[in-house]
């Protein structure tokens, strides 16, 4: 009987987000998505803006659609599995087609023909209701609150680093970048035991980082060479240049963020062998039991929350230098 009283709640109309020609518009008359075989309806509770988001306006990728890829919310219909309706989830993003050489060879994150959340060929959280394949969605403890389960998405791509690098206590690491992800990355890499220093530009970050007992280090004063790991987190090319600097020979350069610019790599990466490694998505499953077992208490990064409605107020504000994470209140 809860089952048929929550389907019969779902209204054929919602309220969204969307990007189109580079434009951010609202419109709360957007019909609810349709099912597709082996998907879930999932009414958004809480969705972040991040710096993917805020590029997509920029013109970062050709996307039109409906926004958004972090987000805590409820299944509410999903017909190949009855059993999990009222379930609280959050969403791996990355959808593969299961049968192109990158799935076959088990790298669908990297899916020649993948569909994205809110970013490539599949809307997203930015609204009421989003569609997405059931085993995409994993349930969320009782434990973990919605404004902790929605920072999963980014808490998952900090700890893709430690899924590439094996980081031990006794190695020297510097972020470079204290913004939404810098400081989720200085959170996970602290619990490691190393050697820690995070380069973050304004106070407001710093002081974040100093709660937590991370060391923070100008852009001034960054040791040259000495680091074995460093993860370049600030998206800009002074913050390349910087890692190159900082790194020793033989030493690893983790990239986290895409940069506007080109850059440039001269010939003393080969002399000095140093390491390059993009690194994107991770797996959501350790994010979920990082924040179960309290290890990471993310929810002190929230800056500022708007109701949907309030679209083009909350992406200005997310877009201010120095502002953490913004999110978006679907019941607000």
């Amino acid at each position: 009987m809860p089952i048929v009283l929550l389907y019969k709640s779902i209204p054929h109309k919602m309220q969204a987000s969307y990007l189109k020609n580079q434009q951010l518009f609202y419109a709360d008359d957007i019909p609810v998505p349709q099912l597709e075989k082996n998907q879930a309806l999932v009414k958004v509770e809480l969705a972040g803006i991040c710096a993917t988001d805020l590029a997509l306006c920029q013109g970062y990728y050709p996307f039109e659609g409906i926004l958004g890829h972090e987000f805590v919310g409820t299944i509410v219909d999903a017909p190949q599995a009855p059993e999990r309706v009222g379930q609280r989830v959050v969403g791996e993003i990355n959808m593969p087609c299961g049968h192109c050489t990158q799935c076959q060879q088990g790298r669908t994150k990297h899916c020649s023909n993948r569909k994205v959340l809110g970013i490539k060929d599949h809307h997203g959280a930015f609204a009421d209701y989003l569609t997405l394949e059931l085993d995409n969605l994993l349930p969320v403890a009782d434990s973990i609150s919605n404004q902790q389960a929605v920072f999963t998405e980014p808490l998952a791509a900090a700890l893709a680093i430690q899924q590439q690098i094996h980081i031990t206590g006794s190695m020297r690491v510097l972020v470079i970048g204290g913004g939404r992800l810098g400081q989720l990355i200085a959170r996970t890499l602290a619990l490691t035991g190393c050697d820690l220093q995070v380069v973050a530009r304004y106070s407001s970050q710093q002081q974040l980082l100093q709660q937590h007992y991370i060391e923070t280090v100008a852009e001034s004063n960054i040791p040259h060479a000495t680091f074995d790991v460093v993860v370049e987190a600030s998206g800009s090319t002074e913050g390349f240049k910087a890692a190159r600097s900082a790194v020793r020979p033989r030493g690893t350069i983790v990239l986290k963020t895409t940069t506007k610019a080109p850059v440039s790599i001269d010939s003393s990466w080969v002399v000095d062998e140093i390491k390059l490694i993009g690194s994107r998505c991770g797996d959501f499953k350790p994010a979920l039991r990082l924040l179960e077992q309290g290890l990471i208490h993310p929810e002190d990064l929230i800056m500022d929350s708007f109701p949907l409605a309030q679209t083009k107020i909350a992406f200005k504000k997310a877009a201010e230098k120095g502002v953490l994470k913004v999110l978006f209140e679907m019941n607000s």
